[in-house]
């Protein structure tokens, strides 16, 4: 009995089932068979409309307006809107199309969720005095629609579901939400001050310089990933649109944990990072504007750096195949290799003074073994280096001889230290790396 009751109740579903779908391709209108073109819900050009109005199911209500090709929040808070998601909304509204009728004079639209619409988005196009509104309800049971509605209509159609996460958008979702705006191009220094102390940065004759706590390279890539990071950061949520300075210490930002400065041309963008939110975000606001929001806690990591961090890991700039004169010397004996090019045009290498070409793999060896010198940590200047009884001096001349790098390398013990001019202090490296070096040195010998 039991078995044949399980049979039933299967048969009950797939006839309910089958049901449904009889009466829901009952619905569909004639002529709008797979593959044919469907009714567009609007005549109007995406570019046309310059206000829309936005009631998402959240029941908070957006207004925006486009000035000057530009789109604008005006509530329920006047600012710059996000360009992406309104462009994206009245985009959408131009090409919206009825995936087909379901009932031309429903009785009751309270069973599509439309005698309160769930979401209701309007637009006005240029030259035009009255808004257009869209009504919108709930899903079809298979969650591949949305039952849709005009005002002035009876008819209740279909549109695709994944609209809804283009016209479902909060105020927050519609309105802009860069955390700093600046001109990244004409960005020129970054400062950086957090517990650790203060580091800064320059941008001398287009290179990246670190100027506090030391003069020093810096790495071009660190410090563009971090004025990037700025440029792209984005809100996660609005605290506080008006904080009065009395009360930045709730969130951390009387005394921020971070506080993160570009220049770019005569303008200074700040943004100071403070405590830890209940949702694992980050409390932060611009220097320029009394708002409190939140940030990915990742951004607090990624701007929280000191000054070797900001500092290159290779020890030489040149690579093996940039390089065209080396020099190094050991105690009082200097040799010096220099690459030119035969009469058939191939490069070779020639210590200075001999006539013989060099062995081509050998010197790759040696230029190999200096090139992938990596810097594992760099010391202060209470730091015994040995560099003032250097081991080895090596001089590099690299591309076609414009520039030149000097790097002095030292041995405390069993440590091994390099500086090179122009840097303050030293980094240390692995013993390793010099050995490697002096013996691809004597095999040139």
């Amino acid at each position: 009995m039991r078995g044949v009751r399980s049979t039933i109740i299967l048969l009950v579903v797939f006839l309910g089932l089958l049901g449904y779908v009889y009466f829901y391709e009952a619905k569909k209108p004639l002529g709008q068979e797979a593959g044919e073109p469907r009714e567009k819900v609007f005549t109007v050009e995406a570019d046309k409309i310059e206000e829309l109005r936005v009631k998402p199911a959240t029941g908070d209500r957006s207004v925006l307006k486009k000035v000057n090709g530009t789109w604008t929040m005006v509530e329920p808070v006047q600012t710059k809107a996000d360009e992406a998601e309104v462009t994206s909304m009245a985009t959408n509204l131009a090409s919206l199309e009825r995936q087909r009728v379901v009932d031309d004079n429903p009785a009751d639209i309270s069973q599509y969720g439309l005698a309160t619409p769930r979401v209701e988005v309007a637009f006005r196009k240029s030259g035009d005095k009255e808004m257009t509104r869209l009504f919108l309800g709930e899903k079809t049971p298979t969650g591949g629609d949305l039952y849709a509605k005009l005002p002035a209509e009876k008819r209740v159609f279909l549109v695709s579901s994944f609209l809804d996460g283009t016209f479902n958008r909060t105020a927050f979702d519609l309105r802009d939400k860069k955390v700093l705006v600046f001109d990244r191009e004409k960005a020129s220094a970054l400062e950086v001050m957090s517990k650790d102390g203060t580091v800064r940065l320059a941008l001398v004759n287009s290179r990246w310089q670190l100027t506090t706590p030391v003069a020093a390279r810096a790495d071009a890539s660190t410090v563009d990933g971090a004025i990037g990071r700025m440029q792209t950061a984005q809100m996660k949520s609005v605290v506080a649109a008006d904080v009065p300075e009395k009360e930045l210490g709730k969130y951390g930002l009387d005394k921020p944990d971070v506080t993160a400065t570009v220049v770019s041309g005569s303008a200074r963008a700040t943004l100071a990072i403070g405590k830890t939110a209940d949702d694992g975000n980050l409390y932060a606001r611009d220097l320029s504007r009394p708002m409190v929001f939140t940030v990915e806690a990742a951004l607090g990591t990624d701007l929280n750096k000191k000054a070797d961090d900001f500092r290159p890991k290779d020890l030489f700039e040149f690579k093996p195949f940039t390089i065209v004169r080396l020099e190094i010397t050991r105690g009082s004996a200097t040799v010096v290799f220099e690459k030119s090019k035969g009469k058939d045009g191939a490069e070779k290498w020639r210590q200075v003074g001999q006539t013989k070409d060099l062995d081509q793999p050998k010197v790759d060896a040696l230029l190999s073994s200096l090139s992938s010198i990596a810097v594992d940590k760099y010391v202060d200047a209470r730091t015994k280096t040995g560099i003032g009884s250097p081991v080895a001096v090596v001089v590099a001349k690299f591309d076609d001889g414009t520039k030149e790098e000097k790097v002095t390398f030292g041995r405390a013990g069993s440590d091994v230290f390099a500086a090179r001019s122009g840097d303050t202090g030293a980094a240390q490296i692995a013993a390793s790396k010099l050995d490697d070096v002096l013996k691809s040195l004597g095999a040139l010998k």
